[in-house]
């Protein structure tokens, strides 16, 4: 497929991806909000004098994975403007809630010509960052015309992801030649990338992003509070989960009660506009739910604590004991199991793993994470390691080969980032010259 069959197939859709989106704000009303964002219209920047660097992360899971980068680059450019956009309004509010004011946001431009360029003339950035696995024939066309360097980083392809941009090979070689650099997670995410058409010299392995977390001392403060609020009581997290998986773990953890009556199940979907939905869910099991977002204090009597809020999951894990990480008993392909890990909760997830290829292999080698295949192991496991500490402790405890202090992403030591860092201090006092044209990679 070429970039004109692609580009006239995208317009065919459009309609469909519109509708859906309203079909969305159904549940969620901002679905239906800033749609002339999704097609470029967005205000223009006031001081083009200042250098500007998009950055695009999806969703809630790649703009917190984003955090070490772009805290990295406010601190150390101080005079250029960061841009990020989303794809999701949880996406759009995560944004809002880390940054504030200190960045620029909209939401990302559907891949048509006309809307790319508009973005482009409207943002005129300097340099584009996209986070992970998002590659937009169009949007990458447009930057090469441009001049304008674009970075594709913690970049990964899933083996299913793989097979469909080799269905359409001819399109995604010519997209992938126009990425200046490609940092991959894992060696099996540069040689798939390889192996669509990027180029050795294009590919650099530099680790998984999502390891430079850094868990805040006040955050552990607040669970540690917490916890003595709640009595010590052994505390189930299930996080992220999806249509099919909560109405399973809510019948094992009803019957974890019957074993352990003082148990507590701290149950967050993946997304907000099923947060009534699974609400329903739990008071139909009879088990006494409370929602997070009704700001009430758990009691005795609270079996299950509906985590209705947004960028509290750092918080669940923290006072969590175990962890059942969702997407993983429906083939959603699962989501990331490293904030567990780096608070030493021990990890449980179904069979459905493929997007963590490059983690959950790791985890299950260490002891840190255990896979089951049906809500009886996922019962069997819960209570064995509720009912001993020890295991649970132990299988916490992540090994030093698996340690995030020994595989943070590397912010500068990779190519050709250094290039990038030395041409954006290059253009500090620089505010006279046309941004747009700047090019801040020279090698």
């Amino acid at each position: 497929m070429t970039r004109v069959f692609y580009t006239l197939a995208f317009y065919l859709l459009v309609p469909l991806m519109v509708l859906r989106l309203l079909w969305r704000s159904r549940q969620q009303p901002a679905y239906r909000q800033r749609l002339a964002e999704r097609f470029g219209y967005i205000a223009a920047r006031t001081d083009i004098t200042r250098p500007c660097i998009w950055i695009h992360s999806v969703s809630v899971g790649e703009t917190i994975a984003a955090r070490p980068l772009v805290e990295h680059l406010l601190n150390t450019y101080p005079t250029h403007q960061l841009w990020i956009t989303t794809t999701t309004p949880t996406g759009s509010d995560t944004v809002k809630r880390l940054y504030g004011t200190r960045v620029l946001h909209s939401y990302f431009p559907y891949d048509l010509p006309g809307a790319v360029q508009r973005m482009l003339q409207r943002m005129q950035p300097q340099l584009v960052l996209i986070m992970e696995t998002e590659i937009w024939p169009n949007l990458y066309d447009a930057c090469q015309q441009r001049q304008i360097p674009l970075l594709l980083l913690n970049a990964r392809l899933s083996t299913r992801s793989f097979q469909r941009y080799r269905r359409l090979e001819t399109l995604t070689r010519n997209t992938l030649r126009g990425i200046r650099w490609i940092g991959a997670r894992s060696l099996q995410d540069a040689d798939y990338f390889q192996q669509l058409g990027a180029t050795p010299a294009q590919i650099a392995t530099c680790g998984n992003l999502k390891f430079a977390l850094k868990i805040p001392t006040e955050l552990r403060n607040i669970a540690h509070s917490l916890k003595q609020q709640w009595g010590n009581r052994p505390v189930l997290v299930a996080a992220s989960t999806h249509i099919g998986e909560d109405e399973q773990v809510l019948a094992v953890f009803a019957r974890l009660q019957q074993q352990i009556p003082n148990a507590l199940l701290i149950l967050v979907p993946r997304h907000p506009e099923r947060f009534d939905k699974v609400y329903q869910q739990c008071v139909e099991t009879g088990l006494t739910t409370l929602r997070r977002s009704a700001a009430t204090a758990l009691t005795a009597d609270t079996a299950v604590l509906l985590g209705d809020s947004m960028g509290e999951m750092l918080l669940w894990f923290a006072v969590a004991d175990i962890a059942f990480i969702g997407g993983s008993l429906v083939p959603h392909g699962g989501h990331n199991p490293l904030e567990a890990a780096a608070f030493g909760v021990p990890v449980i997830s179904g069979i459905h793993t493929h997007n963590f290829t490059d983690l959950f292999p790791a985890l299950y080698a260490s002891g840190g994470a255990v896979e089951i295949t049906d809500t009886a192991a996922l019962y069997t496991q819960c209570l064995t390691w509720l009912q001993q500490p020890s295991l649970r402790q132990q299988a916490g405890k992540m090994p030093p080969n698996f340690s995030p202090s020994n595989k943070v992403y590397s912010l500068v030591s990779c190519k050709p980032l250094p290039h990038c860092y030395r041409s954006l201090r290059h253009h500090r006092g620089m505010a006279h010259e046309n941004p747009h044209r700047q090019n801040l990679l020279t090698g």
